[in-house]
């Protein structure tokens, strides 16, 4: 028997997570497409928020938000905790930097749901580890009406939200990525391949050089 098999692979390590920030007009899908790719990918995680405001009913701290007071949370700004944070109606919100860090340097994805702004405050903060990915709907007609059958908010709210969706639209042409959520499954099936091309990037496999390093020194 020939002893010229293919020896087993080497063992290769793991890679480095990516931060994948996914932003929309409110009622275009990005919730729902976020929760769907980590129901598929157990190693996607969801980033979770701090915030100052009280929990709501059913809302558990350190997995919907981590509650903090005013004094605390400005004391994690001070000392530069967060990726990004904003004042919104009174009340903190901010991504902190540590469970992030974490889950990065476990070779876990992390996704984001946030707006255009926190987006380039992320790009700011890790600018090799973010993916930025922006979901258009297929028509504003089509948003406007998926507000509209939501059947939570008034009139003059609805409008609000579509004159924001304008402004959110507008910043379409800094994101790495567009979907265009005309199809939710297709939708869904564009933003798995994200996923995988951005995985393979060389800069996540930090395992590269030195199995490069190895292969120039076998036949020396």
């Amino acid at each position: 028997m020939s002893n010229d098999r293919p020896k087993a692979p080497r063992h290769r390590g793991g890679r480095r997570g990516m931060m994948l920030v996914l932003s929309s007009p409110s009622g275009a899908g990005k919730t729902t497409l976020s929760k769907r790719l980590i129901m598929h990918h157990p190693d996607v995680v969801l980033s979770v928020s701090s915030t100052t405001r009280a929990p709501r009913p059913g809302e558990v701290d350190g997995q919907d938000y981590f509650f903090v007071d005013h004094a605390e949370f400005e004391r994690q700004i001070a000392a530069n905790e967060f990726f990004e944070h904003a004042k919104v109606f009174d009340q903190y919100y901010g991504t902190p930097k540590s469970p992030v860090e974490e889950a990065l340097a476990d070779g876990r994805d992390v996704v984001f749901d946030i707006d255009w702004q926190g987006a380039q405050q992320l790009a700011e903060q890790a600018p090799r580890d973010v993916v930025r990915i922006f979901i258009l709907p297929p028509s504003m007609k089509l948003l406007e009406d998926r507000l509209r059958k939501r059947g939570q908010d008034s009139e003059d709210v609805i409008n609000g939200r579509m004159e924001r969706s304008e402004d959110e639209v507008s910043h379409w042409e800094e994101y790495d990525y567009v979907i265009v959520n005309e199809d939710f499954s297709g939708a869904l099936d564009e933003l798995e391949q994200i996923l995988r091309a951005e995985r393979l990037k060389r800069q996540r496999r930090p395992w590269l050089r030195r199995f490069v390093d190895e292969l120039m020194n076998e036949r020396r």
